[in-house]
């Protein structure tokens, strides 16, 4: 089945579901709830570039994950230099405040951008602000002042350090910046937890090994971990994951389509974590797609529910880029999938044996 025809069956879906809000995941540690689908906003703040998203067509997008029920919102300073923040902020404000949850992320700092280059076609689908990387405890309280204005609010959720990973940094530079992370930005969100402008704290990346490490220096509340805790990976199953029941911290996994392949199948050209997916990745998603053909669920659906199955993931968190993929995401959350799915993916070794599900 293609991208549109996939599209078109769970807009149907979500037409005959209705408004539904959707339920809400309390934190083990602290007076915190996300809903159990949440949305990310790295696509409509103009982060990747793929394809640039306009004001009306973010509005439209937000407008529409509060009209099906999600009442879980992550942004970030790094998208869009501010843009992320500024179309969240747009919407939320006018909302009760204790109607809904929002995270955001410290660790990148925004300075204008001189206005000779400001408004270049290069930075044209960005706010006119360069992000610039800087962990430590000033930074982080001035991060986090700079957030309320931009999104016009007067508390955060959910605070957590961005990025500090090899992925972002680089083998050689990042024990460098975890430590600085450590000293700094860890104790100035302790400061603003306490203080009550923040409510929950933690570390937001790409590696289930950062979020590790990170648990083991700090009393943190949650992780965001992207793409590290899908249908297609359960490595975080082994150490981190434990280490997160022992610990009472949460998870919310964010990019649970793999960047793509999860969400439309084995399709040519489908990307997984960024990149154009492997002949073995590629071969996997073949034989999960035949197994959810058998009980007539979508590859979307068991990809969205698979992380909830874990007791510690609170929500999990896609990009959507359109009204349309929210539709897409809401109706593929809301499939009732069998019990007998998982346990088919468990005996066919697609999926880890010890793997929580739904």
């Amino acid at each position: 089945m293609g991208k549109n025809a996939i599209a078109l069956n769970l807009q149907q879906e979500i037409l005959r579901l209705g408004v539904i809000i959707i339920n809400q995941n309390q934190f083990l540690k602290v007076n915190v709830s996300t809903s159990a689908l949440g949305f990310g906003s790295s696509t409509i703040g103009n982060l990747d570039q793929v394809r640039i998203v306009s004001e009306s067509e973010a509005s439209l997008t937000i407008q529409r994950a509060w009209d099906r029920g999600i009442r879980y919102f992550d942004t970030a300073p790094l998208y869009g230099g501010g843009l992320g923040e500024h179309r969240v902020g747009c919407l939320l404000r006018s909302k009760k405040r204790e109607s809904y949850s929002l995270s955001t992320k410290v660790g990148v700092i925004l300075k204008s951008l001189h206005p000779e280059i400001s408004y270049h076609r290069s930075v044209a689908s960005h706010l006119p602000f360069k992000a610039c990387y800087d962990y430590s405890y000033d930074a982080t309280l001035r991060s986090i002042e700079d957030s309320l204005q931009r999104l016009g609010l007067n508390r955060i959720d959910i605070a957590v350090i961005h990025d500090i990973d090899t992925l972002t940094h680089g083998t050689e530079k990042q024990p460098m910046i975890f430590r600085e992370a450590m000293k700094g930005a860890y104790p100035a969100l302790e400061r603003l937890r306490a203080e009550g402008i923040v409510h929950a704290i933690g570390v937001g990346v790409s590696s289930w090994k950062i979020c590790q490490e990170s648990a083991l220096e700090g009393d943190f509340d949650c992780f965001i971990l992207a793409g590290q805790y899908t249908l297609l990976d359960q490595e975080p199953l082994n150490t981190f994951l434990p280490l997160c029941e022992s610990r009472k911290i949460n998870v919310i996994a964010a990019a649970p389509y793999g960047t793509g392949i999860l969400a439309y199948g084995a399709v040519p050209g489908v990307q997984y974590r960024h990149s154009d997916a492997s002949p073995k990745i590629l071969e996997k998603t073949r034989k999960m797609q035949q197994i959810c053909r058998t009980y007539k669920i979508s590859l979307a659906a068991a990809a969205l529910q698979f992380p909830l199955g874990h007791p510690n993931v609170v929500s999990v968190l896609p990009g959507p880029r359109t009204a349309e993929q929210v539709d897409y995401s809401v109706a593929a959350f809301h499939e009732k999938i069998p019990l007998d799915f998982w346990q088919e993916l468990k005996d066919e070794k697609l999926i880890n044996p010890e793997s929580p599900c739904v």
